[in-house]
């Protein structure tokens, strides 16, 4: 006879081996998106851009056109294809970006391969999260889709190190040779092994049931079989859930956090620190990072999703406007250090994955493979137009008025959650559907 108390075991074992595996995505979303940070100064160097602006910028954002597009397609190719088709086809443009990057010895390809190693993440980024609310049960539907920003924070973690260790000393002649000619590569190849080991276990996952049932268009909802178009995102029914979405998903990027990671040379600089002294502090933001997305995986479903919302809103905010103050003093020092990390970890308890969470509940089954796409596409606008902004508003306002600026945003933020932010905690997703989506 079987044991129902071992069948149960077995079942959360696979539960949350398949979630893993899935949330590896993030992982590799993370690492590929801050290792070029610490590669930047050499591969600059390699390719004669390190004065030239423009090149420099192409260098930075060429990923982030390929999140672009991988987010808008996503969508669109999981409600036809299926969720786990496009997570195995994440992990190969994760594994050929990582090959190409380290290995070009031409700027053109250089950039093509970052292209494709972007696509990865637009494609990682809306699907990970998904499947996972997808297969998990009610309860701890929220802690589970935070593995995927506890993934997607290690990832930055081990960007953060791995360049560390591989930046050898730059004051020694020989050791700087070696970065501008093999460091870098060395830092875009550390992700194959992790991507090669993404590709073979998305294999052994099922397939979304969600999936299966609008394929097989036996889901128990009206109306909620076969495959949802864009345009239905716009029926009036949609609106307010819609509008939810596109806003939490482009406040995610806009409070201003993820500058920190993009532009921490600048950050810590401004704060008074040397080259040595910033390292060290990038990789202090890491660990704090990590530790309070551990911190998320206990509290999401004890406080709820909207309540670590709007303490993620209004903590940055003020957060962000005693920073302001400390660099219109031209403050320096561990004070400086101490506010920074003290965002990141507000922002990695709160923000960081309360909004993929959401993000993958709010939405009807019909649609939200294409709903996850076109939120996950703002965000990335987000991250684009935050990442393309920071200089000039830095250049323009200073330090200080930027973190003001930031300030300012999350305190709108804060009062649009607590008026339309619903709790999701505790429930089905074909309950939230109930609750959420109004006929006319």
């Amino acid at each position: 006879m079987n044991n129902p108390n071992a069948q149960k075991a077995e079942s959360k074992v696979f539960l949350f081996f398949i979630c893993a595996v899935s949330a590896m995505g993030g992982l590799l979303f993370g690492y590929d998106w801050v290792v070029i940070g610490g590669a930047k100064p050499f591969y600059e160097l390699y390719f004669g851009i390190a004065d030239s602006p423009l090149m420099q910028g192409v260098a930075m954002t060429t990923a982030l056109v390929g999140c672009l597009f991988g987010a808008m397609v996503a969508g669109a190719l999981a409600d036809r294809y299926g969720r786990k088709p496009l997570l195995t086809t994440a992990a190969v443009l994760f594994t050929v970006s990582a090959i190409g990057t380290g290995l070009f010895n031409d700027f053109t390809l250089f950039n093509i391969a970052r292209f494709v190693g972007g696509v990865g993440i637009g494609v990682a980024s809306a699907l990970s999260p998904m499947y996972i609310a997808e297969v998990s049960p009610a309860g701890i539907r929220g802690r589970m889709v935070s593995l995927n920003q506890m993934t997607i924070v290690l990832g930055i973690l081990a960007a953060q190190v791995v360049n560390l260790l591989l930046a050898r000393d730059t004051s020694v002649t020989e050791l700087q040779a070696w970065n501008v000619a093999w460091g870098w590569r060395w830092m875009f190849w550390a992700e194959t092994l992790p991507a090669a080991l993404f590709l073979l276990l998305s294999f052994f996952i099922p397939e979304s049931p969600v999936f299966l049932r609008l394929k097989a268009g036996k889901s128990k909802i009206p109306g909620d079989s076969g495959q949802a178009e864009l345009r239905e995102l716009f029926l009036s029914k949609y609106s307010r859930i819609l509008l939810l979405g596109l806003i939490i998903a482009v406040f995610q990027q806009w409070c201003g956090t993820n500058v920190i990671f993009n532009y921490a040379q600048e950050i810590f600089v401004g704060a008074g620190f040397d080259v040595d002294g910033m390292f060290i502090n990038i990789v202090i933001t890491g660990v704090a990072n990590v530790l309070f997305t551990f911190v998320a995986l206990y509290t999401i479903e004890r406080w709820g999703r909207r309540t670590l919302m709007l303490i993620g809103a209004g903590g940055l905010g003020l957060i962000y406007a005693i920073l302001g103050y400390c660099y219109f003093q031209q403050m320096t020092g561990v004070m400086m250090v101490a506010l920074v990390v003290a965002a990141i970890s507000v922002y990695a308890m709160t923000l960081g994955p309360v909004t993929w969470t959401l993000l993958a509940e709010i939405f009807p089954n019909r649609i939200r493979g294409v709903a996850m796409a076109t939120c996950t596409f703002a965000l990335w606008v987000g991250c684009c137009t935050l990442t393309f902004s920071f200089p000039s508003m830095n250049a323009a306002l200073g330090s200080s008025g930027t973190f003001w600026i930031y300030a300012s945003i999350c305190a709108c933020a804060f009062l649009y959650l607590w008026r339309y932010c619903p709790e999701t905690k505790g429930k089905t997703l074909e309950e939230l559907e109930r609750e959420l989506v109004k006929d006319n």
